[in-house]
């Protein structure tokens, strides 16, 4: 493992987060690794993000459903274009340029944590392979989003189409959180595949190519766009939609568990990276 010191000092990391991180090397495959500060002080800034992550997305669909039921409770809110309509469509805009930023500083966070512990290192290594979207995500997670977005716009595009005016106002609402949801991973995931190297050993390259695998699994994970329509369109009231959308999400969720069954560990697609040198 890099010999170097943890951002800041050796201090700064609570023995916690070392025992921590000694779990996390076991649990793939490294128990004979001793877990440093550096890898210490990594593995708890992205346990800190992924949790401000949650609790930002949960917030944000509270925002959307209040956005939703406050207009639907006033008739004349959603019955035309008037200005109430106009306003909340806007705030929730502004709200999901929020959840983009909010989730790109977060990154952008995790991405700084990294720089300064690579600074620390007396020398760098770097990974034998490009490590591209196919290699940390893999093809069959990209298009289960793909299919996950594709699925939660169909109703939102249903709705469009109908006379009543509280259904296209919801279908608004589940495309403008659509939208923010998908620039957000997009966003995210940039910042996993632009993030510097942090290794001078085999070992240590191993360990990074792991993280950077968790990384990008857990930001391509659309758990968020399931539930979405639930707090919009659906709630409009379209009737055989809401039955067909809860066996999407059943469908979803076996699909998912089948591919993460049948997908290499991540400290198995490091074995595979650390083989191509």
């Amino acid at each position: 493992m890099p010999k170097g010191t943890a951002p800041d000092n050796d201090r700064s990391v609570r023995p916690v987060d070392l025992e921590r991180a000694g779990a996390w090397l076991t649990w793939h495959g490294l128990a004979d690794v001793r877990p440093t500060p550096l890898l210490a002080a990594r593995l708890a800034a992205r346990r800190a993000t992924h949790l401000a992550a949650d609790v930002l997305l949960a917030v944000f669909i509270i925002a959307v459903a209040l956005v939703h039921t406050v207009n639907r409770s006033d008739g004349d809110a959603v019955d035309g274009t008037g200005p109430p309509l106009h306003w909340s469509l806007l705030v929730l805009t502004a709200v999901v340029a929020g959840l983009v930023l909010a989730q790109s500083l977060l990154a952008r966070r995790v991405r700084q944590v990294d720089r300064r512990a690579a600074a620390t290192l007396p020398r760098r290594a770097a990974h034998p392979v490009r490590l591209g979207w196919r290699t940390v995500l893999g093809g069959p997670r990209v298009l289960f989003a793909v299919a996950t977005f594709a699925g939660a716009t169909a109703p939102a595009i249903h709705a469009l189409t109908v006379q009543e005016s509280t259904a296209r106002y919801a279908a608004a609402i589940l495309l403008i959180g659509l939208g923010g949801i998908a620039a957000g991973m997009l966003v995210q995931l940039r910042h996993v595949l632009a993030r510097p190297t942090v290794a001078d050993d085999e070992v240590s390259l191993t360990a990074d190519v792991i993280m950077r695998v968790e990384d990008a699994r857990y930001v391509a994970t659309p758990s968020v766009v399931w539930c979405l329509p639930t707090v919009s369109v659906l709630a409009a009231g379209l009737g055989w939609w809401t039955v067909a959308w809860l066996a999407f999400i059943a469908l979803s969720v076996v699909a998912l568990a089948l591919i993460t069954a049948r997908t290499a560990p991540s400290s198995t697609v490091a074995q595979h990276v650390m083989s191509d040198r």
